[in-house]
């Protein structure tokens, strides 16, 4: 699990809920169920309405991504390709079909085949790069349906605060209930704003974050492999791959020299 994520998460709502307290606010008062029904219900109804159904069912697997951790640092990347260029300088490159065997990455691994195979570098470059491009569609794909939710959801809650204030002033008889139906009828917009700001406006954020580090993977996995194929030194490999990184990342990668011990 991403501890960013979820310590985020628990410090969100317990700022929110803290302050209630705080206040002296009793949590029960927000507790309103025809609000909740309209604010999450026609969220998804009109987020379903904005997305195909397929991109809709896809939903709990694109928030895994959200919570999860563990993605390969960008030097550990680079200094797989610097292996692998190293031992297709001593070897050839067909003794990188052996190390293609034990790749889990499948891009890397297509990557690596395409090039012990003798494809033309620059259809292994256009190969590789469509791959990128469907990738990125589909990763904004899945970080744009909690973005809309984000923007549906505090519209939703104010609908409900005017359908609540709409009910209310057709039923001034009891001058006494008004205090508690205003204060019911602002829940909706509380709902909608803080299911927005503390949940689906930071879950597609996450997910354009860790869309954006994955691209900057497969970029620099694309361009270690055709470098190895061009027959690129070792150093001069690294030190392509290395222009990716800012200079703190660059000091996580271990030179070449050091490689070998």
């Amino acid at each position: 699990m991403d501890l960013a994520t979820i310590i985020g998460f628990v410090l969100a709502w317990g700022a929110f809920f803290g302050s209630v307290i705080m206040e002296g606010g009793d949590l029960k008062a927000f507790i309103n169920p025809s609000a909740l029904v309209l604010v999450f219900g026609g969220t998804f109804g009109a987020t379903m309405m904005s997305f195909p159904l397929s991109e809709i069912m896809q939903i709990p697997a694109i928030l895994k991504h959200a919570f999860k951790s563990g993605h390969d640092s960008p030097a550990s990347i680079i200094q797989k390709l610097v292996t692998f260029a190293e031992r297709a300088r001593r070897e050839g490159l067909l003794a990188l079909e052996e190390e293609a065997r034990d790749i889990t990455d499948e891009f890397l691994k297509k990557g690596v085949q395409l090039a012990v195979d003798g494809t033309d570098p620059e259809l292994v470059r256009v190969i590789m790069q469509t791959d990128i491009a469907f990738l990125e569609e589909r990763h904004n794909s899945g970080a744009n349906v909690f973005l809309t939710m984000g923007g549906f959801a505090p519209t939703l809650g104010v609908i409900g605060t005017v359908a609540g204030l709409v009910h209310m002033l057709a039923n001034l008889s009891d001058p006494s209930s008004m205090g508690p139906s205003i204060a019911s009828a602002f829940i909706a917009t509380l709902m909608g704003v803080s299911s927005a700001n503390l949940v689906f406006l930071p879950i597609g954020n996450k997910l354009k974050h860790t869309s954006q580090h994955e691209l900057l993977m497969k970029e620099i996995m694309m361009e270690g492999i055709l470098a190895i194929q061009a027959g690129d030194n070792p150093r001069v490999v690294e030190e392509k791959l290395k222009a990716f990184l800012s200079p703190k990342e660059r000091a996580a990668v271990q030179p070449v020299a050091a490689a070998h011990h």
